[in-house]
C-alpha cells in the first residue's frame, strides 16, 4: 500500500543561500532542527540523532542520498530497532530576495502502524513545526541580524 508523501512549502524572507546553510550547517541545525554529531552534505554520508515523542525517544538511522548544492538535500530516514525507510527532500526555489523551501517525506506507510509516533498525523505535526515555524524564525532572523556563522 503506498501513500501519498507528506508535503510542506513556506517562504521565508531570506536568500537561498542562507536556507541551505541552515539544512547543511550542524551548527544551524541544532538550533531549528536537531542535535547533530555530525553532518556532512555528501553523498553516502550517514547521521543519527534522537527524537520522538516526550513519551518515547527513537535513534534516527538517516543516509544522504542526493545533494545539489543550494537547491536539493535528499536523505534516507528510518529508525533504529524498527522496520521502514522513507525518504525526506528538501528543495529551495529562490524567489527574488525569498526563499521557497518545500520539504517532502516520503514513505511514511513503510513504519509500523500501530505505533502512534510512526503516524502520519504525527510527522505532519513534527513537519509543520519544524518548517512552518522553526527554521523560519531562525533563517529570518539570521537574515535581519546579517550574519551568519
Amino acid at each position: 500500500m503506498k501513500s501519498e508523501p507528506f508535503v510542506i512549502e513556506r517562504t521565508m524572507n531570506a536568500p537561498a543561500e542562507k536556507v541551505w546553510t541552515a539544512i547543511t550547517d550542524k551548527e544551524q541545525m541544532k538550533q531549528w532542527y536537531f542535535d547533530l554529531a555530525e553532518f556532512k552534505p555528501e553523498v553516502g554520508f550517514e547521521f543519527t540523532f534522537v527524537g520522538g515523542s516526550p513519551e518515547k525517544s527513537y535513534l534516527h538511522l538517516c543516509k544522504i542520498t542526493a545533494v545539489v548544492p543550494g537547491k536539493k538535500l535528499q536523505y534516507s530516514w528510518r529508525y533504529d530497532g524498527y522496520p521502514g525507510n522513507s525518504l525526506v527532500t528538501f528543495e529551495l526555489f529562490p524567489e527574488g530576495a525569498a526563499t521557497r523551501l518545500k520539504l517532502t517525506h516520503e514513505g511514511l506507510e513503510t513504519f509500523p502502524a500501530v505505533n502512534k509516533d510512526f503516524a502520519r498525523s504525527s510527522f505532519e505535526a513534527g513537519w509543520t513545526y519544524i518548517i512552518g515555524k522553526s527554521i523560519i524564525e531562525f533563517v529570518e532572523k539570521q537574515s535581519l541580524s546579517g550574519s551568519i556563522k
